[in-house]
């Protein structure tokens, strides 16, 4: 009650502070001496941490430095200006194209990783330049990179990669594709194999509980993902990659500007692997073979002058994997529940995904008061998935409906603004498991309001609060609150605290589960979701960031402490090696995480980003308080970036070191087990280093080559009892290092 009633107290609009603001409109030339505003431009101070980038529709505003009077104004591939501006005043500014000059243009560098000193929340963007430095085949790939978020493996026979952050898997994570929710319900296992890299146009992770305006499930962070727009993506681009083990990889996008408002673009992605590879000689693929077609069109309207801007995507999917031992023939050997067997038979896994998505974004800003807009977000899903894993059969079909209605405005001035609006949900889930049918449908409807406060100079808040009613977890409040002060000149506080509440799909969510001869068992059978509860937790977060110019470059320090405590989980007991069990949290759960990263420049192009992170994640089990299983303690990370001059005809080398220190690990117990099949108590240390180079030969073409793990690290025995797949003591989901070894790969960009 204390901390509604706190939150209730920052909405209200009572505070006052003074604070002189530059505003204005950042616009590029179009057709019929018309212009268009620049999203993404670089609006800052010259010689000062203070700066900002224009929203979508070209609109910024940054607070007035009385101390400096040069107004740098940037984006790539336009020349860049310098205005002086002497006191608080509208801009509008209209840049040129760079290729419209003679001379040559000095441009500013937008950082591959950028943190901003002045938001309230807690964000790293990540940018089309960061996902250069490695392959970056989907979504999931993303990550090696950057430290925010940790990439472990799943199972030992899909290859998939699974992300976590603050110490908590994907489930806890709200990921969202331009804002609309995106990676949930079936698409979890697998969903972020399902967007290709070279669709991705920049990545936001925001650390602990996230906005209100995009729902309540968000519990340790969120991430949205940004794609290339048709109209300022390359007309064509085309990407090819290929690697040592067999995966062949192609990515094509086609944009055409239709009329002034219209762009229109197709992209298309296919990948597969042909070649079977068991480098271990256990007798099972250590990568699945693979086939998948993923094809993207869009459509973007864009009237600034009047006001309008939206999206329409619409996207297919057809995704296919066959995992097991490599003697296993799909038309021969396939198995049902029912099947007895007879001692003879290979063990084989098919996994068919079939999935439709669509989404439309309608925005208004009204054109008298640039400040004021109303957004509509829409999406509509179908994703059905067949499989079966050996003898274990699992199918699952979700059709999904999102919308969210937004509209932002100001109280008073720019400075106290807020967001308003409503949410409707629709999931209907039919699940096969074995000879087992789950089917339920869940509705929920939602109103919200967030209140931001922002003085750039010293203190930006934003509380949020909203109420859903939801015909499974019934009715409830989600607050929310993120907060930053300025101590001193580039320091930048922030404090965060927030609640979340989810559906755990305990199947489609733990699907590695099949793969194993466990026994399925849930406990309790009250709850409205498979007879067990909706999770809730609350997350409570400290975090850090002071920029420092050491030896005249600059670089920067964030220290981050973050503790998610669940109210309710849905625990997945893996420490039975004969079952998986799954109940209600009966005590105690928490996660507790430590972060530490330094940034530097330590010459000119050569940059550097470490960081050690410490976690500590313990539930209560039933038999008793355990530390979070093949969750590794301690990890180190670092990756060194280095880069070339342009030439003239904007050529240049790149090259880009990656190593991942990542600590022991809990395994699940497996005492029970024969001595041949039992497990110490902590897996191993070790180290996983990789490379890329890429060579730019202008600024159409560039091919580049890289290895992973070159340290060759391979996990000795992934599979369990792989002699024996149909006995009780075989398992594929204890895995804590890769299963392939040192894999090299190459590749090429061209784009006009």
């Amino acid at each position: 009650m204390k901390i509604n009633l706190y939150i209730l107290l920052l909405l209200l609009p009572a505070l006052s502070f003074s604070q002189e603001l530059v505003k204005g409109m950042i616009m590029e030339p179009v057709a019929n001496n018309k212009h268009l505003g620049l999203a993404g431009a670089n609006v800052y101070w010259m010689d000062s941490q203070t700066g900002t980038i224009t929203n979508e529709e070209g609109l910024f505003e940054i607070p007035y430095l009385k101390t400096n009077n040069k107004l740098i104004i940037s984006y790539v591939g336009f020349q860049s200006d310098t205005l002086t501006i002497n006191e608080p005043i509208m801009v509008h500014h209209l840049l040129k194209p760079s290729n419209a000059l003679d001379e040559v243009v000095v441009e500013h560098k937008k950082d591959a990783v950028q943190k901003t000193y002045f938001s309230s929340q807690n964000i790293v963007t990540i940018n089309s330049d960061e996902l250069l430095k490695a392959a970056c085949c989907n979504l999931s790939e993303s990550f090696e990179t950057n430290p925010a978020i940790d990439v472990n493996f799943s199972d030992a026979l899909t290859g998939t990669k699974q992300i976590q952050m603050l110490g908590l898997t994907s489930p806890y994570l709200l990921i969202t594709q331009e804002n609309i929710p995106m990676v949930r319900g079936a698409s979890q296992a697998y969903g972020l194999t399902f967007t290709p890299g070279t669709w991705v146009e920049s990545i936001q992770i925001t650390k602990g509980a996230g906005s209100v305006v995009n729902g309540y499930e968000s519990i340790s962070g969120q991430i949205n993902t940004e794609l290339v727009k048709p109209l300022t993506d390359n007309k064509l681009f085309v990407n090819g990659y290929g690697n040592i083990n067999g995966r062949l990889e192609l990515n094509t996008h086609f944009n055409q500007k239709i009329s002034d408002q219209i762009s229109l673009g197709a992209y298309i992605h296919h990948n597969r692997r042909d070649i079977k590879e068991d480098n271990n000689e256990d007798g099972f693929l250590d990568a699945p073979l693979a086939s998948q077609i993923n094809a993207m069109t869009r459509l973007q309207y864009q009237n600034p002058e009047k006001g309008w801007v939206s999206f329409l995507n619409l996207r297919y999917l057809d995704d296919e994997k066959l995992v097991g031992q490599v003697d296993f023939d799909r038309t021969t050997d396939r198995l049902s529940p029912l099947t007895i067997l007879s001692g003879d038979e290979i063990w084989g896994s098919e996994i068919d995904t079939k999935r439709f998505d669509s989404s439309l974004k309608v925005g208004y800003v009204f054109p008298e008061l640039p400040f004021q807009s109303v957004g509509f977000q829409t999406s509509y899903s179908l994703h059905k998935q067949d499989s079966y894993f050996g003898v274990n059969e699992y199918d699952i079909e979700h059709e999904s409906v999102y919308s969210n209605l937004i509209f932002n405005s100001i109280i008073g001035d720019t400075r106290s603004k807020f967001k308003t609006g409503v949410t409707f949900a629709f999931d209907g889930y039919n699940e096969l498991v074995n000879t087992l049918i789950y089917d339920r449908d869940d509705v929920s409807a939602g109103a919200f309001f967030e209140y931001s406060y922002e003085n750039l100079e010293k203190l930006s808040f934003t509380a949020g609060l909203r109420f859903d009613t939801h015909n499974r977890l019934g009715n409830f409040i989600t607050p929310r609150f993120h907060g930053r002060y300025t101590p001193w000149s580039r320091g930048s506080l922030r404090a965060s605290f927030g609640r979340g509440r989810r559906a755990a799909n305990i199947f489609a969510e733990n699907q590695q589960l099949f793969a194993t001869s466990r026994q399925i068992q849930i406990l309790d059978t009250e709850g409205s979701i498979y007879g067990l509860e909706a999770e809730d937790a609350w997350n409570y977060g400290v975090s850090f960031l002071q920029g420092f110019t050491f030896l005249n470059r600059p670089g920067n320090i964030t220290i981050d402490y973050y503790r998610t405590n669940f109210k309710n989980q849905v625990v997945v007991d893996w420490e039975n090696p004969r079952a998986i069990t799954f109940y209600n949290l009966d005590g105690k759960s928490e996660a507790n995480s430590f972060q530490i990263e330094l940034n530097h420049e330590i010459v000119n192009n050569l940059e550097l980003r470490t960081a050690y992170k410490y976690y500590d994640v313990n539930t209560d089990y039933n038999s008793g308080n355990l530390q979070k299983p093949l969750l590794a303690q301690n990890r180190f990370f670092t990756n060194l970036g280095y880069q070339t001059e342009l030439n003239d005809n904007g050529g240049q080398w790149r090259f880009d070191y990656t190593l991942h220190a990542v600590g022991k690990q809990r395994l699940p117990n497996t005492d029970v087990n024969p001595p041949e099949y039992r497990l110490e108590e902590y897996s191993d240390a070790y180290n996983l280093m990789n490379a890329q180079i890429t060579k730019v030969f202008s600024n159409h073409f560039e091919i580049y080559v890289g290895g992973e793990n070159l340290s060759n690290f391979k996990q000795s025995n992934p599979v369990l009892s792989a002699d024996n797949p149909f006995g009780a003591n075989f398992d594929t989901s204890i895995v804590y290092a890769p299963i392939m070894g040192r894999m090299f790969y190459a590749g090429f960009r061209y784009k006009i």
